[in-house]
């Protein structure tokens, strides 16, 4: 699938390898610096029976976002483990479509999600969705702060 940029230069999403686990392990890092994914957990998400995993690639060919989700065979629900866009192309609709696909790809009736309390664009982006706060974990990331669990119905 190809994308257009608001300049109109193409970005293509593509199924994620552990090709890119060194490039995705640097994304998490600028993204999410105190959150990240250790480097060995995120090998686990490339070879983890019924994980998905999406990137963007930007035109000149670097990552410029990631989605990892998984289909528990056992439970009527898939969960996105981890979404982000780089800093350098937010705003532009990434977020957006990645999370889309996964939801199509996982084929289940319910996607849940965790989001820090204070990660207002991101909550914004969820309930525009169609995510709605099912749960409050309270001190759920390591420096204390809550987390939001949300799910969706997909229809």
């Amino acid at each position: 699938m190809t994308l257009l940029s608001e300049d109109g230069r193409g970005y293509r999403i593509r199924r994620a390898t552990i090709f890119d686990v060194r490039a995705v392990h640097r994304l998490e890092q600028a993204i999410f610096p105190l959150d990240a994914y250790p480097y060995f957990d995120l090998i686990l998400l490339f070879f983890w029976p019924g994980i998905i995993n999406l990137k963007v690639i930007a035109p000149d060919g670097s990552m410029a976002g990631f989605v990892s989700a998984t289909r528990n065979f056992f439970r009527p629900r898939g969960w996105i483990i981890t979404i982000g866009v780089s800093l350098s192309h937010r705003r532009r609709g990434f977020g957006r479509l990645m999370l889309a696909t996964a939801e199509k790809r996982l084929h289940k009736p319910f996607v849940r999600l965790t989001v820090r309390a204070s990660n207002v664009p991101a909550i914004t982006l969820y309930r525009s969705m169609g995510y709605s706060v099912i749960e409050r974990k309270v001190a759920y990331y390591r420096d204390g702060e809550a987390g939001l669990i949300m799910e969706k119905a997909i229809r």
